[in-house]
């Protein structure tokens, strides 16, 4: 046995770190290592992104038939909720800390009024959309996730974990 046949025993591992855009290139090519059908963890300690990137991401996972794990092992807020929502388990400790609030859009180019406008329009159909999606995948309520969104709602990993929609995991040293 290699060793690259060594690498490919037990799920791969994917670290969904700091802001998903800006890795965006590499996230979705260790995805696409996965085999379809294939299993994966991703550890989730990200702030978000784009919201197109955060749509990218959860379309390889469910598109590809991944059987992926999320696990929160700080942060998991903004765009990345949509990839861990898309994860068949998902798994929180006390500590960790998911933020769900209105999406933001900035523009640093000089834009015609129309253009902005019509930016506008799709920027709220796209975070009325999402918003479904997250519910659908979370099985939860799209009240609930409305709730949690307009008031920018930061939610425990123990909170998330009671509304049963992820697993608490509690941190204690191993016995070694």
């Amino acid at each position: 046995m290699d060793d690259r046949d060594r690498e490919q025993e037990g799920p791969v591992e994917i670290p969904l770190v700091g802001d998903l855009t800006e890795n965006e290139h590499e996230l979705c090519e260790k995805l696409l290592s996965v085999p379809p059908g294939g299993e994966c963890i991703l550890y989730i300690d990200s702030l978000g992104g784009s919201p197109y990137c955060a749509m990218a991401l959860t379309s390889l996972i469910v598109l590809r038939g991944l059987r992926a794990t999320g696990v929160v092992a700080g942060e998991c807020s903004s765009a990345a909720l949509w990839p861990f929502a898309a994860c068949g388990r998902r798994l929180v400790t006390p500590y960790s800390v998911l933020l769900f609030h209105p999406m933001k859009w900035q523009s640093e180019e000089n834009v015609a009024l129309g253009e902005a406008a019509e930016w506008a329009r799709h920027f709220g159909q796209l975070e009325t959309d999402m918003d479904l999606l997250l519910a659908r995948m979370l099985d939860v309520p799209a009240e609930k996730i409305r709730q949690w969104v307009q008031a920018g709602r930061y939610v425990s990993g123990a909170e998330l974990a009671e509304a049963g929609l992820a697993e608490l995991v509690e941190l204690k040293p191993m016995d070694l």
